[in-house]
């Protein structure tokens, strides 16, 4: 708990913290609370940097993240064949959850380091692949270092939009790949935004959002049980577990929400008060995008657009099938997409 130094301001107090506390330390925590000229902050080489000097690589180069407090799933978004990772473990267990979370993502073959007490007397390294961990005693002060190698069994994916529909659990309520790949452009994610999933469904555009930067937030708001799970199992596997699943049915559920930068509404939209408060709370120069199937939700569309302004558009997507001997274009459902971005005025 910060409390403690806190309840110091204004009094000269030290600090100490090992490596550098501006890189997953006490220093970044302090800075969110602390004016810059109440601190004055004296860094060491940090854990990541004596973990790159020992492995001979280029930090500029390798994916840096900590599971300290966080959950190891968040390394799922990063494992691809020739990426290098270093992580700051929580404890002594990380190593093993680590590996076996490799394994179950079929990168069994990486080489995992695990470097003990860096800098220090007692420093030690356990070198292996990540299939072959026999759990041996591990400090509890460790960092992971990890390059990646897939087997056969490992699915890459990309993190521009429109993942194949096999990568997410889903009942049949699930924006299909094409249509989602339109969709996420038009939503055009940039750093640090909050996305606003309304009607998530399986929670495939949600997902997506946080993927394309690290520091992308998403707000899942879905009422059906059994498709809250399935947003939970998918934004692990994926490996953005910070999405926030809010359980509810909308526009209700909107209440108190953080006001988003972008909005996606993919269910419900023909729910009374759905599409007003979202553009109620939208903040301004936000956008709003909307999916619609049926008849009706595509009047409401096009009424909205006559009133408040936004592009329509339909897309019409067809894929070969078989036809007997022969194979022809079935063609999936048209959908509507309506495209706004709010005025800064308003």
């Amino acid at each position: 708990s910060l409390a403690p130094v806190l309840a110091l301001r204004n009094t000269p107090t030290c600090v100490l913290a090992s490596g550098d506390p501006m890189l997953f330390g006490v220093g970044a925590s302090l800075a969110r609370r602390v004016a810059r000229d109440e601190m004055q902050v004296l860094p060491a080489p940090s854990s990541f940097s004596l973990a790159a000097a020992r492995m001979g690589w280029a930090l500029q180069d390798v994916v840096t993240l900590s599971v300290v407090a966080r959950p190891v799933v968040a390394l799922n978004a990063h494992l691809h064949s020739g990426v290098r990772l270093l992580v700051l473990s929580n404890d002594g267990s990380s190593p093993s959850i680590i590996a076996r979370l490799l394994s179950a993502q079929g990168f069994g073959p990486s080489r995992m380091t695990v470097l003990e007490h860096l800098g220090g007397q007692a420093e030690r390294r356990i070198d292996t692949r990540a299939c072959d961990w026999s759990d041996p005693p591990v400090a509890a002060l460790n960092l992971v270092a990890i390059d990646c190698l897939a087997d056969a069994s490992a699915r890459p994916l990309s993190r521009i939009g429109g993942l194949p529909d096999s990568a997410f659990e889903h009942d049949g309520q699930l924006t299909k790949r094409d249509v989602r790949a339109v969709t996420l452009a038009r939503l055009a994610p940039l750093p640090g935004q909050l996305l606003w999933d309304v009607g998530a469904g399986s929670g495939s555009i949600g997902i997506e959002w946080m993927r394309t930067w690290p520091s992308c937030r998403t707000l899942a708001i879905e009422a059906d049980e059994g498709r809250q799970q399935l947003i939970e199992r998918n934004r692990d596997t994926l490996g953005v577990p910070g999405l926030q699943l809010i359980r509810g049915k909308a526009p209700q559920a909107l209440d108190g929400l953080e006001p988003p930068d972008a909005i996606f509404i993919g269910g419900g939209v023909t729910r009374e008060g759905v599409l007003d408060t979202c553009w109620q709370r939208l903040k301004p120069g936000g956008r709003l995008v909307a999916n619609a199937v049926t008849l009706q939700s595509e009047m409401l569309l096009m009424s909205w657009r006559e009133r408040h302004g936004g592009e329509l558009t339909r897309i019409h997507i067809a894929q070969a099938q078989p036809l007997g001997e022969f194979d022809t274009w079935r063609q999936a459902l048209p959908i509507t997409l309506l495209d706004m971005t709010k005025p800064l005025d308003a």
